[in-house]
C-alpha cells in the first residue's frame, strides 16, 4: 500500500479524484491538515471527508508512521533515533539542541553513494533512495517526541538534510518533502529554517533553482581539488571550481547566505596553506564558514585536530578577512556527531 506520506496535495487531489470521491480537493485539504498541521496518525473519520475517501483509502494506502527502532539519548541532550520502513531499511535522524530550538537532522538516503572518507555513512553504500514521505515521517517523529518528553524545547524544530545520504543526489524525493514541509497546507515551516547540506552533486546543485529558497550547506573540506578528491571522491567528477561557479549563479535572496562545511583533519587540511587558499576562494563570497572538528568511528583512518590547532586555522582565516566559526561538537558520546551516522554499528 502506498503511503499517505508520499502524496504532494495536487497527487492526492488527483488519486480521490480518480475514484470520484466527492469534493477530492476539499478532501486532500483535510487530510493534509490532519496529517501536518494537527499531526495526527490514523485515517481520518466520516464527518471529516466522505465515506467513499475512506473506504478508498482504507484499501488503498497506509496511514501508518515508520517504526521507531530505539532513541538514544546524549549527555549534551542531543537524541538520535533508529528508525525502521516498512521494507525493514532502517535509517538514523537526530534532534540537535540549540538555544531555545531544537534542529531535526533528517536522513534523505538509506546509506550514501559519495562514500566521503571523513564520514561513517559512506562505508555503508547506498542502499536506495527515501521516499518524500519516509524524508517526512523522520520530521513527525522526531516532534512528537519532543512534544511528549521535553515540552518546553517543542516549539516547531527547524530543520537540516544533513543525515545519511545526498539530499541532492534524491533531487525529486527530496523537492517533493520539501514543498509539503513549506506549504500553506502542509507543516508551514519557514523557508530560513531548513538547510540542505551537499557534498557538490553537480547533477542536483544544477536544479537547486527549482526547490523553495532553502538554504544550502557546501561540504567544502579542502580548497585543493586533490586534497578534496580524497575526502569526497565525488569531487573527482565535479571539481570544486565547477561546483562554486554554479553556487554563484545561485540567486540568493534577502540576507539568505551560503554555508561553507569544512572538516578539519589533523595534518591533512588543517595546515596553514590549507587557510590560506582556502581564505583566497572564499574572499568575497557571501557565506558563512562552519569549522567542524573530525568526528571519529570505528576504522576511521583521519585523527581530530587539537583544539590549539583548530584556533590557530581559525586565527589565519579570520586574519585574512574570513569570518569562521568552530562547531562545537553535540552528540558524540552516542555516535550522533557530524559524520558518525551509520544504524549498522552495534548499539545503535
Amino acid at each position: 500500500m502506498e503511503s499517505i506520506y508520499n502524496f504532494t496535495l495536487e497527487t492526492l487531489t488527483q488519486h480521490l479524484q480518480t475514484q470520484d470521491c466527492p469534493h477530492p480537493k476539499t478532501a486532500a485539504i483535510r487530510i493534509f491538515h490532519h496529517l501536518y498541521r494537527e499531526r495526527k496518525v490514523g485515517p481520518l473519520t466520516e464527518g471529516q471527508i466522505s465515506k467513499k475517501a475512506i473506504n478508498y483509502l482504507a484499501k488503498s494506502t497506509s496511514f501508518d508512521l515508520a517504526k521507531t527502532i530505539s532513541v538514544q539519548e546524549s549527555k549534551d541532550f542531543t537524541v538520535k533515533f533508529l528508525i525502521e520502513f516498512c521494507d525493514g531499511e532502517r535509517v538514523e535522524t537526530v534532534l540537535i539542541p540549540f538555544p531555545g530550538r531544537y534542529a531535526v537532522c533528517i536522513s534523505t538516503q538509506v546509506g550514501c553513494a559519495m562514500r566521503c572518507s571523513f564520514c561513517f555513512t559512506g562505508t555503508q553504500g547506498l542502499k536506495r533512495h527515501l521516499t518524500s514521505g519516509e524524508i517526512l515521517t523522520q520530521y513527525l517523529i522526531a516532534w512528537e517526541w519532543l512534544e511528549c518528553y521535553r515540552p518546553r524545547k517543542a516549539a516547531q524544530p527547524k530543520i537540516v538534510l544533513m543525515g545519511q545520504g545526498e539530499p541532492l543526489h534524491n533531487f525529486e524525493e527530496v523537492k517533493k518533502a520539501l514543498l509539503i514541509f513549506v506549504s500553506e497546507q502542509g507543516m508551514q515551516l519557514g523557508t530560513r529554517r531548513i538547510t540542505l547540506s551537499t557534498a557538490g552533486y553537480l547533477p542536483g546543485l544544477k536544479r537547486f533553482g527549482e526547490l523553495p529558497l532553502i538554504n544550502i550547506a557546501l561540504s567544502l573540506h579542502s580548497p585543493f581539488n586533490s586534497i578534496r578528491s580524497q575526502i569526497i571522491p565525488l569531487n573527482k567528477s565535479y571539481p570544486l571550481e565547477d561546483i562554486l561557479a554554479t553556487i554563484d549563479s545561485i540567486p540568493f535572496k534577502g540576507n539568505r547566505a551560503i554555508n561553507f562545511e569544512y572538516v578539519l583533519i589533523d595534518g591533512l587540511n588543517n595546515r596553514e596553506e590549507d587557510a590560506r587558499e582556502l581564505a583566497k576562494i572564499l574572499l568575497g563570497k557571501k557565506g558563512i564558514i562552519n569549522l567542524i572538528p573530525f568526528n571519529g568511528f570505528p576504522g576511521a583512518v583521519y585523527e581530530r585536530p587539537s583544539e590549539e590547532r583548530m584556533a590557530a586555522f581559525q586565527g589565519i582565516l579570520s586574519s585574512l578577512g574570513i569570518h569562521a566559526t568552530i562547531r562545537t561538537t553535540k552528540g558524540s558520546d552516542i555516535f550522533a556527531a557530524c559524520g558518525q551516522l551509520k544504524h549498522l554499528l552495534e548499539g545503535s
